[in-house]
């Protein structure tokens, strides 16, 4: 039997296009969504909802169960409108629900659609959601485990036209007492445990914790002290959709000290090397050697810009040379510290982290990396800081 629940009305109430649910574990996220898409679609004709999420095997082992589930549940389903092939629910007046991933880009880039529904939202990159939401016309549902601050934070939950709330699972009465018992026992071992009390606080509370499974954990912000010495920079080109970045870095005792100098798009070479001399970049600049055009260009400017040689393994090396040594980021470095917050480790179909990094979050983390392995490959470069 399915039974309507204080989530389910909270959800109901939210009125903006853009809907962001931050929410615990068995809070009643994606049992709650559901049902008002599957309403929506059946009270108009031809309404077209796409749910997505991360991989096919994670929509299958969540919200494609949870959607039959309720179509079962509530009397709605029919076997032939049902299509395995394409994981599509077709209505009778012509509205449908589909199910893909962002492994599938032809579907990112795909069809418009009226409804999207982004499940589980911090397992997807901030790429992908910006080619669904610009292909959808009308409500947009995000719903995570905050198990840190991400795009959905930062890019979404602030606009004008969003609303944003809070589940836990004490929202969700449909809840045997079983779990609710189980949830409830992690509020003592929080007491004692710091694995514990982080699990209670995302979980539990529904509150943001710390992030799972980040790239560069051990960095400190500071001010750049007048003593640090300038070793180079790192450079990241981009242009539309990406921005050009240029990272400094400094030595400073035994630690290293990352600068943010350039973070902007839609830059020509041409407008770099203004850039360059109005930062006054005396040192050399190792750049992304995958752009051999925008080198030369530059050095035709009478820039010493050199390509940082990329070889098999090379992220994972710079972020294994990063974590290596003590780090400092500037405190104005505003962006580079957004991307390590963000940079995590990719997991496999299964949920178990693997040694590759997300390609996402990383515009600055990769200008940093270009400087780092470059500099440490040629220790004696470096004059002191002037500026």
């Amino acid at each position: 039997m399915f039974q309507t629940t204080t989530a389910i009305r909270k959800l109901h109430a939210l009125k903006k296009r853009k809907k962001v649910i931050q929410g615990g574990t068995s809070a009643g996220k994606t049992f709650g969504i559901l049902p008002i898409l599957i309403d929506r679609c059946i009270r108009n004709p031809i309404t077209e909802t796409s749910v997505v999420s991360e991989s096919i095997p994670h929509l299958r082992r969540g919200a494609i169960k949870d959607f039959l589930k309720i179509m079962i549940a509530t009397g709605r389903f029919r076997d032939n409108q049902w299509n395995r092939s394409t994981l599509k629910y077709t209505f009778t007046n012509g509205s449908y629900i589909e199910f893909f991933s962002v492994e599938q880009p032809d579907k990112l880039r795909g069809a418009r659609r009226n409804v999207l529904y982004v499940n589980e939202a911090n397992n997807v990159p901030f790429e992908a959601y910006q080619q669904l939401s610009i292909r959808t016309s009308g409500d947009i549902w995000i719903d995570f485990n905050p198990t840190a601050n991400f795009w959905a934070h930062k890019e979404v939950a602030n606009q004008s036209d969003a609303d944003f709330i809070t589940l836990t699972y004490l929202d969700n009465e449909a809840l045997p007492q079983t779990i609710v018992d189980d949830i409830e026992s992690a509020r003592e071992r929080a007491k004692t445990s710091d694995y514990w009390s982080n699990w209670w606080k995302v979980y539990g509370l529904g509150q943001v914790g710390s992030l799972e499974g980040v790239c560069i954990k051990e960095w400190k912000s500071i001010k750049l002290p007048i003593e640090a010495r300038l070793l180079c920079y790192g450079m990241d080109f981009g242009y539309s959709n990406d921005p050009s970045t240029l990272i400094a870095l400094y030595k400073y005792n035994n630690a290293y000290i990352f600068d943010e100098i350039i973070y902007q798009k839609k830059l020509l070479n041409s407008d770099i090397s203004n850039l360059f001399k109005e930062h006054d970049i005396r040192e050399i600049v190792y750049a992304d050697s995958a752009e051999p055009k925008s080198i030369a260009e530059l050095k035709t400017y009478g820039h010493k810009v050199l390509p940082c040689t990329k070889g098999k393994d090379s992220i994972v090396y710079g972020i294994n040379l990063i974590n290596q040594n003590q780090i400092y980021i500037t405190e104005r470095s505003k962006n580079l510290i957004k991307e390590l917050q963000s940079y995590t480790w990719m997991k496999d179909r299964e949920g178990n982290t693997i040694n590759k990094p997300i390609d996402a979050f990383n515009h600055c983390i990769d200008a940093a990396r270009y400087a780092i392995t470059s500099q440490l490959k040629n220790p004696n470069k470096g004059s002191y800081n002037i500026r």
